[in-house]
């Protein structure tokens, strides 16, 4: 459930955020931004943002009507390029996630979390526990294209489910990650779910999150392959904040360049990067 990537060249977020201020010419704007929509929507803009809203609803009557994730062909990109090989962004989770097997996580709650991504990327690098266990929530297209591919792959520690209250409600994860998948589930804010947590997680890593310094917004987002998306953006300084008040303590945070936020039309919505961001409870003590 992760979203494409638009860019990591630091050179084309300059040539863009030249071009914000061509948009943004009063005399310009109406005709730029008819002419990006028109663009947003066509099968060549896969990865690009567009509008500014203030909850999904709004943001889905700007949209055609698309299955969002639940798209067959979103499910076979994460298997053919996500699967055997971690990106730059996915190093600091595998430092973190090794340092919470050490300290004895035996169970993972993957929200968003596609076929397995994670756990076949990473385990050519990391010591898992033999008696681990992994939990994706996906949405039952991807949910179903992953247990096929855990079928093919042999035994494997998952299950998977398209319901992620039944997921929290279980509270028996030690570890919760969500990366780049978050921002697209409607009522998924993580304090949230931490708020309705059984028992809650001493490790959350949070990873490609939409966080800037503005205010919280959604915006929608072109998946490709026909497929369309609402997403949130969040203020970093609230977000950060809210799962502190929770109990638990940012230990790190990372810069994800993968990744860049350009609403045509909007520059103050606009960023040159991601983030990612470890959390640990504070009342189960420190990582090892």
């Amino acid at each position: 459930m992760k979203g494409p990537a638009v860019g990591s060249d630091m050179s084309l977020y300059g040539v863009i955020h030249s071009a914000r201020g061509i948009v943004d010419w009063p005399f310009v704007r109406p005709s730029r931004l008819k002419w990006e929509r028109k663009r947003f929507l066509s099968p060549r803009s896969n990865g690009a943002y567009f509008g500014v809203y203030e909850s999904f609803a709004s943001a889905r009557t700007a949209l055609p009507a698309s299955p969002g994730f639940n798209h067959e062909a979103i499910a076979r990109e994460y298997i053919e390029t996500r699967t055997e090989r971690a990106f730059e962004y996915d190093y600091p989770v595998m430092l973190w996630l090794e340092k919470a097997f050490r300290a004895g996580a035996k169970s993972v709650l993957d929200i968003g979390g596609s076929v397995g991504v994670h756990y076949y990327a990473y385990r050519p690098y990391l010591d898992m526990p033999a008696d681990l266990s992994w939990d994706i929530v996906e949405v039952p297209i991807i949910a179903s294209f992953g247990r096929e591919l855990a079928a093919e792959r042999g035994a494997l520690p998952f299950s998977f489910t398209s319901d992620l209250n039944e997921a929290i409600g279980a509270g028996r994860h030690d570890v919760w990650i969500s990366a780049g998948a978050i921002q697209y589930f409607e009522d998924a804010h993580p304090a949230k779910l931490l708020s309705h947590c059984a028992q809650r997680p001493a490790h959350l890593l949070l990873n490609k999150l939409p966080l800037h310094d503005g205010d919280d917004f959604v915006t929608t987002q072109n998946l490709g392959y026909g497929a369309f998306s609402p997403v949130h953006v969040y203020n970093r300084t609230r977000f950060i904040r809210s799962i502190q008040e929770l109990g638990y303590t940012p230990l790190d945070t990372w810069d994800v360049h993968e990744r860049l936020m350009y609403v045509p039309g909007h520059h103050e919505c606009s960023f040159d990067k991601f983030t990612g961001v470890y959390f640990l409870d504070r009342t189960k003590g420190q990582s090892q």
